[in-house]
């Protein structure tokens, strides 16, 4: 089942796309990588999903990731005796710590003692998505004393957003690290966090997860686009969150944020997802909207390494069509000659390390002898990674003898990941990976694969090696 797209699709699950014979429909339509949000759900909801999935992979022979994605510290006000009140625009309104006394017109509780320690006068406070807009006027350790910039009807429980302020608080909340831990024990393949404001949330989860997943950053907050470079480094992927990047930063921002944080990417060689309301009209409609189809292609052509489906294929009418739709625009898009072009003048120097200059001589002698197929023969996904980076214009196909390593590849650019057993001399290599490039229908007899990998084999990191082989008559190397 080799996909004739570069970019990848992942797609949430939910109670519209729970049973197997939709999640078989979905993965057949396109999805590469299915997102377990555990916002919503118990852990046994998403335990049996996961099931439905590997057997899923196993019938079908090809590897699928799989991601869980943290709920994060989801900051909300607390309860109103009435339920909601209604706020005028210039009226004065407190938060406090005070989550024993129902709110009314004139205060509600905030029991979050860490965002009164970081305000300052003058910020803003964004409640229910911005909605309503609060500017600081006077605050303590306990509360904050505010007036109302933009006014309207507020109801128990929203959420709030500090907008320019770096909260002193860890990106794991007790759920999210009891959600990590039932997601490790389970063998998902990457761990989404939340709400990251620096790297060091980043390096806090790693020395939980211990190699066990891939964890990519979620950018959502101005505070992580401060520290972008740190945190795309510290990461394995990055999902550009556009909902409440959107929420926290005025909207005709997020266009060239999104873009930024794609080209960073790119240059540092980290996957990246363009995420949220894609193709948000799907949740009620067979078809996208135009400008939503010109959303998903401004994320291919910027050669982004995954789009992705939210309540489009967990919640919505049509999620099995959502997937057929994204699957086709990111394939018409690829066969736009532009988009070659694109990937060319998008390229980034390489660094001055030896995986790089692999990368980068791979692509070049790709490009002078057309070869049929590239070939990353990896234990960790390095070598791939490297490959991908490049954004060469021959099919990448990632030979690992790691299960984990294949499923992790489902979510890079290019990459046609394939299992096979560990190989123990550049001979061997060579004919497995033309072997493969055959078998996967991506070379024919006659033609050429150029091939990156690692020596030793094994050793994670140790990307130095290009060879180029030609098919022979039987599909094995010359």
């Amino acid at each position: 089942m080799n996909r004739h797209r570069k970019a990848k699709i992942v797609a949430t699950v939910g109670p519209a796309s729970t049973d197997a014979a939709t999640l078989e429909a979905m993965f057949r339509a396109g999805a590469d990588v299915f997102r377990l949000n555990f916002s919503h759900g118990t852990h046994e909801d998403h335990k049996a999903r996961l099931a439905i999935l590997r057997g899923l992979e196993h019938t079908l022979g090809r590897p699928i990731g799989v991601l869980l994605d943290l709920q994060g510290p989801k900051l909300r006000i607390g309860t109103f005796a009435n339920g909601s009140v209604k706020l005028d625009t210039g009226a004065a309104f407190r938060l406090d710590l005070n989550t024993a006394k129902a709110g009314d017109i004139e205060r509600v509780a905030l029991p979050h003692p860490e965002i009164f320690a970081a305000l300052e006068a003058g910020a803003r406070l964004l409640l229910d998505d911005g909605r309503i807009e609060l500017e600081v006027r006077g605050f303590g350790a306990d509360h904050a004393d505010t007036i109302v910039v933009n006014g309207g009807v507020l109801s128990d429980r929203k959420g709030v957003n500090v907008p320019g302020v770096v909260v002193p608080m860890s990106a794991l909340t007790e759920k999210d690290r009891k959600d990590l831990d039932f997601g490790l024990t389970l063998g998902v393949d990457w761990i989404a966090l939340s709400f990251v404001q620096r790297a060091e949330d980043i390096e806090e989860i790693k020395a939980i997860v211990q190699g066990r997943a891939g964890i990519i950053a979620k950018l959502e907050k101005p505070a992580a686009i401060a520290q972008l470079d740190a945190i795309v480094e510290a990461a394995d992927a990055v999902m550009v969150a556009r909902g409440d990047l959107g929420v926290e930063m005025p909207a005709e921002q997020v266009p060239s944020i999104q873009k930024r944080i794609v080209r960073t990417c790119r240059r540092l060689g980290k996957p990246v997802i363009v995420a949220t309301q894609m193709l948000e009209s799907m949740v009620a409609a067979p078809v996208p909207t135009r400008a939503e189809a010109s959303d998903v292609a401004t994320a291919v052509y910027d050669g982004a390494d995954a789009v992705m489906l939210s309540a489009e294929s967990a919640s919505g009418k049509f999620p099995v069509e959502a997937v057929r739709m994204m699957n086709s625009i990111i394939e018409q898009t690829e066969s736009d000659t532009h988009y070659v072009e694109s990937m060319k003048a998008a390229a980034n120097p390489p660094r001055a390390d030896i995986a790089d200059a692999i990368g980068l001589a791979l692509r070049n002698v790709a490009d002078v002898l057309d070869v049929a197929a590239t070939v990353a023969y990896t234990s960790s996904g390095h070598s791939a990674l490297r490959v991908a980076r490049e954004r060469p214009k021959a099919p990448i196909i990632g030979m690992t003898p790691k299960l984990a390593t294949a499923r992790r590849l489902a979510l890079v650019w290019g990459v046609h990941a394939v299992l096979i057993h560990d190989v123990a001399s550049v001979p061997e290599m060579t004919e497995f990976a033309c072997a493969t490039a055959a078998r996967e229908g991506l070379a024919a007899p006659g033609q050429t694969v150029v091939i990156a990998a690692g020596m030793p084999f094994g050793t994670a990191g140790t990307t130095n090696l290009l060879h180029i082989a030609r098919l022979g008559a039987n599909g094995s190397a010359e």
